[in-house]
């Protein structure tokens, strides 16, 4: 059965490369990994042709010419408007603000609820003040801040007048959420996308966020005699001077890969234009037979599971007597534009497996995804799963999503308006920049990510803190035009893969063939994977699935080594013929435990390998695996 699955590992891995003639170019330098020279593609026409409508007349028919004319016009207009709105689509920001204004103008009965409110809540604040002005006792404030706003959390707040300051703006932020909330006639997607949308704005005018309207930042200003000013000032210029040059932040010099960070030794041992596979040198005298293979995504750099010795989960794995192989991805630039997500499948998850398989023969493989990569091996597992047998031991799911209905807050950029947006901002550059991308992010925390840097750099004049997850956070890396797009429509918008119409070869690929047992992760605090999105790969398939949701975030709750403080987790293992327990119920039902989920892996994956045998060579000569650099390999130093 093993060798049946290397059969169509191989089988699949010679069918891409006869579609790319077999040729494969190795970069000379780390910068720029140049394309098979005899790569089929017609990027000239990718470039104006948009990857997911096929409307425009083939080349030579008549009108094809003014065809492209027409839809370079259009790309050329957008990516012009997004440089002002920063990959906004304004389309779909207004459309949403006429949606909301015609029906609240068409709802007497809401702008009148809307009038009492806020005359209540006026009220309220002038007896919270009249109270404060009266009485040295700090009375009950009118409104209390949400659990995770932490921005008035300092007993300075509570002193006149701020507290009446912080107040008034707390009471006008609830007023607006009902104002965009439950108006008649307003869809879902719109509703979101206001709420979002006033916050941003509302965040924007916080007192928190200026120098006389902030106690701290006053009591802060007297006990430096201004110097924290001056510090601000000076780390906004060297902010303002690294956006200007692109360069990264200071302190991230401290993390180089290979010196201080992704340290575990081991050899590149195959490179194609995508990918280098990594083989970690064994820790143990003995392994289990069965390999782990990890497929980071490729919308970071692959050493975040490899940061500093005491928290690579890596060498974590090693120690427990795994012999490890990590896929890192290339920075993809402007040559790489055509790169589909089937090219991402069959050059990334595709051909690591059938290198793998050369070099530990007869075993099935452990694989690992993290994020898109879990999203990326779901895809490339249900397809291998059509076949008589698959080369997995298990599935592990990092934070990751096969379903796409509830993506969280990411959502707000999903649409029509705004991918076709998109499209062309990817269009012109042949990718999605590492600030568009991080903008994105900053925008849905931007207490935490932006509004957090003024008052606490520019304003307190505290030294940005740094530490190996912020300088890996920063060292960003791209997206493809042609697969991004691809990617976005097929799988958030159309969420083709959980309902059964995403494409390999051919032929829809269904989660529910899935055989291997799965470990899926999630994690309390995720804004790219909400961890009820990440459980219902329970729902999906019909096979033996374990959850375990950890404390902390998409980074930091899978950067959970044991030995961590304040780490908890909860985990339950549902059987193919048990029935589903949504993730609400599950979370209440399921104990919490203290400690890192790591070990509970391990246990899990020890559960299903075999006994300890001498680790395999590294590499595989006679099937042409062989060292081509040490670890951390070309590919991860790209810019």
């Amino acid at each position: 059965m093993e060798q049946k699955a290397k059969n169509s590992v191989v089988a699949q891995s010679k069918a891409h490369d006869a579609n790319t003639g077999g040729k494969m170019a190795i970069p000379r330098d780390p910068g720029k990994a140049p394309i098979a020279t005899n790569d089929s593609r017609a990027l000239a026409v990718q470039a104006v042709a948009s990857p997911h409508v096929d409307t425009a007349p083939q080349t030579g028919q008549p009108g094809a010419a003014d065809s492209i004319v027409h839809e370079t016009l259009d790309h050329a207009m957008h990516a012009s408007i997004a440089r002002f709105t920063h990959g906004l689509s304004p389309a779909a920001l207004m459309g949403a603000w006429f949606d909301w204004a015609i029906h609240i103008a068409a709802a007497p009965g809401k702008r009148m609820q809307l009038a009492e409110k806020a005359a209540d809540k006026a009220r309220r604040l002038s007896r919270f003040a009249i109270e404060c002005s009266v009485s040295t006792d700090t009375d009950q404030p009118c409104i209390e801040p949400l659990p995770q706003d932490k921005r008035f959390a300092d007993s300075a707040w509570q002193m006149q007048p701020f507290n009446i300051l912080y107040q008034g703006f707390l009471l006008q932020q609830q007023w607006w959420h009902n104002a965009v909330t439950g108006v008649p006639g307003v869809t879902a997607e719109h509703e979101r996308q206001l709420q979002f949308l006033t916050r941003q704005v509302l965040d924007t005018v916080s007192p928190s966020n200026f120098l006389l309207t902030n106690p701290e930042i006053l009591r802060k200003t007297r006990e430096d005699a201004g110097m924290n000013l001056v510090k601000g000032a000076q780390y906004f210029l060297k902010d303002l001077q690294m956006a200007m040059t692109d360069s990264p932040p200071d302190g991230t010099e401290d993390y180089q890969p290979g010196r201080d960070v992704a340290v575990t030794k081991g050899k590149v041992i195959y490179r194609n234009r995508l990918i280098e596979l990594i083989q970690y040198a064994p820790l143990t005298r003995t392994v289990h037979p069965q390999p782990i293979l990890i497929v980071p995504a490729w919308i970071m750099k692959y050493y975040i599971l490899d940061l500093s010795p005491q928290n690579s989960l890596v060498k974590y794995l090693m120690g427990q007597g795994y012999t490890v192989f990590m896929i890192s991805w290339k920075n993809p630039d402007a040559d790489d534009r055509d790169l589909t997500m089937d090219d991402y499948r069959q050059l990334g998850v595709m051909a690591a497996l059938n290198a793998i398989q050369a070099i530990v023969p007869g075993q099935k493989i452990h694989a690992t995804g993290y994020c898109l990569g879990g999203t990326l091996l779901s895809i490339a597992a249900a397809a291998l799963a059509r076949g008589e047998d698959d080369p997995f031991a298990s599935l592990t799911l990092l934070a990751s999503q096969t379903d796409f209905t509830e993506p969280g807050e990411l959502q707000l950029f999903i649409n029509e308006s705004q991918l076709s947006f998109l499209d062309s901002i990817m269009w012109k550059q042949g990718y999605l920049d590492t600030t568009q991308m991080a903008g994105a992010f900053q925008m849905l925390r931007s207490n935490d990510l932006l509004w957090s840097r003024v008052t606490g750099s520019y304003l307190k004049g505290e030294q940005p803190f740094m530490n190996d997850l912020i300088a890996w956070n920063a060292d960003g890396t791209r997206m493809p035009y042609a697969m991004h797009s691809e990617y976005l429509r097929k799988l958030y918008l159309n969420n083709d893969l959980a309902e059964g119409r995403f494409e390999v070869d051919g032929r829809p690929v269904a989660l529910s063939d899935i055989r291997a047992p799965i470990f899926a992760v999630g994690t309390e605090k995720d804004h790219v994977a909400p961890w009820p999105s990440a459980f219902k790969i329970k729902a999906l398939t019909d096979t033996e699935v374990t959850f375990a949701l950890t404390s902390g975030g998409h980074n930091a709750g899978i950067v959970s080594e044991p030995g961590h403080p304040h780490r908890t987790y909860q985990i339950g293992t549902k059987g193919p013929m048990e029935r589903y327990v949504d993730p609400q119920t599950w979370a209440a039902e399921t104990d919490k435990q203290q400690g890192s989920w790591w070990e509970a892996w391990v246990a899990w994956l020890d559960g299903h390998s075999s006994a300890l045998t001498p680790p395999p060579a590294m590499g595989a000569p006679k099937a042409g695996y062989t060292a081509i650099a040490d670890a951390p390999g070309a590919y991860v130093f790209q810019k």
